[in-house]
């Protein structure tokens, strides 16, 4: 077997890209395919979703060092580069990657096995970690703003000992380092201009919606009409489903070469569709979820969040309970959280939100038989599959 690897074990012949992950990303040419193997031990090659999850995590200490390694000595801003290391090992790392592994899983249904080359596969692993950068910039400054205390099983960046109101500088770097990476991998690619203004609108785009979100809940300030439906779907598209669910898809589609605005019109049409049926799931875990399950502590209540749970309460409930849940929403007390989560059952949200999955699946599979004519279906399914009863 002809083959070119991404490891760097000790021991290992290959290029230095992925050590301390105990595994061999490898290209197989005869092939076109990629297999995983433990680095320097015999055994059962992983291919498809493993071998993509293997090799997108060994590729971290790669992007760790183009992103640190020359400007940790550097003699005047070495101590800003040491900040950024420790930035990225902790905002980057520790979820479910679900945006960056979506870039290689469309990647392999959009390319043929001729065109999944070693350099084809590491810029795609670069976007996919680009993706990750972005998401880490968006939930370190978002923390900030909604007062959070935990995310991904730890305090939040902000939170921790010593960082404060430095995270939003911090928040900025991570956002620079997209662009970093890009024009180190990316540069010299048909694509790379695509990709500088698909991550830019994107960025754009989410900003909006954060904005949206502010505006119609500021803090202090209760006002339950601001919770329409069509309020709360402007703010999931741009808040959430561009760059959740479009933008991985829209750069692998970029990368293979599918650059007609139809097409993509097509993949925006499912995947903005899929980022609300996304952020609806959670709305409800932030609720109703396992905080050890997802991670972090829902406060969205508290935090008097337009969520999905109260714009549809507010459709059920009677007069009475509309005061009630004046009284209550957006309150720090415990005792008052409770009290709306006790609405929330009284008024069948758990039933409402299990009618509203079953809904959004049939709707998805719709979506997908309608425009997903010339794009791979698996693309679109793999996603709703992925999601489909989620508990975090």
């Amino acid at each position: 077997m002809q083959s070119w690897s991404l490891c760097g074990q000790k021991g290992c012949t290959h290029s230095s890209l992925s050590e301390n992950t105990g595994v061999c990303p490898s290209w197989d040419s005869t092939k076109g395919t990629w297999s995983v193997l433990s680095c320097g031990v015999t055994g059962t090659a992983m291919s498809g979703a493993a071998a993509d999850r293997a090799a997108f995590l060994g590729f971290f200490p790669q992007v760790l060092r183009d992103l640190t390694a020359d400007g940790l000595q550097h003699p005047e801003v070495g101590d800003a580069v040491a900040r950024l290391k420790e930035i990225l090992e902790y905002n980057t790392l520790g979820g479910k990657y679900n945006r960056g592994l979506t870039v290689l899983a469309a990647f392999r249904e959009l390319v043929g096995p001729e065109q999944q080359d070693p350099e084809s596969f590491q810029c795609a692993l670069t976007v996919g970690w680009c993706i990750e950068l972005l998401q880490a910039f968006f939930v370190v400054a978002d923390d900030i703003m909604d007062f959070s205390l935990t995310r991904r099983g730890q305090p939040c960046w902000y939170k921790k000992e010593g960082i404060g109101l430095d995270a939003v500088n911090d928040s900025f770097l991570l956002e620079s380092c997209i662009y970093q990476l890009l024009k180190k991998y990316c540069r010299g690619q048909p694509y790379y201009v695509h990709l500088l203004e698909l991550f830019l609108e994107t960025s754009y785009q989410t900003e909006l919606g954060q904005a949206l979100d502010l505006i119609t809940a500021p803090p202090g300030h209760i006002d339950l009409s601001r919770f329409t439906l069509q309020r709360y779907k402007a703010i999931v598209k741009y808040k959430t489903a561009f760059y959740s669910f479009y933008l991985p898809v829209a750069a692998a589609m970029y990368m293979a070469g599918i650059d007609s605005e139809e097409e993509h019109a097509n993949a925006k049409a499912i995947l903005l569709e899929m980022g609300e049926f996304f952020q609806i799931q959670d709305d409800f875990l932030d609720c109703f979820g396992d905080p050890n399950v997802m991670g972090k502590i829902g406060t969205d209540i508290q935090d008097n969040k337009c969520s999905w749970l109260v714009v549809e309460c507010l459709h059920r409930v009677s007069p009475e309970q509309r005061q009630l849940l004046e009284e209550n929403y957006g309150q720090k007390s415990l005792e008052k959280v409770a009290k709306v989560k006790e609405l929330y059952e009284t008024v069948g949200m758990r039933e409402a939100y299990q009618e509203c999955e079953e809904s959004s699946y049939r709707r998805l599979g719709e979506l997908v038989e309608k425009h997903a004519n010339h794009l791979p279906k698996a693309i679109f399914l793999g996603l709703t599959e992925k999601i489909y009863k989620r508990q975090k």
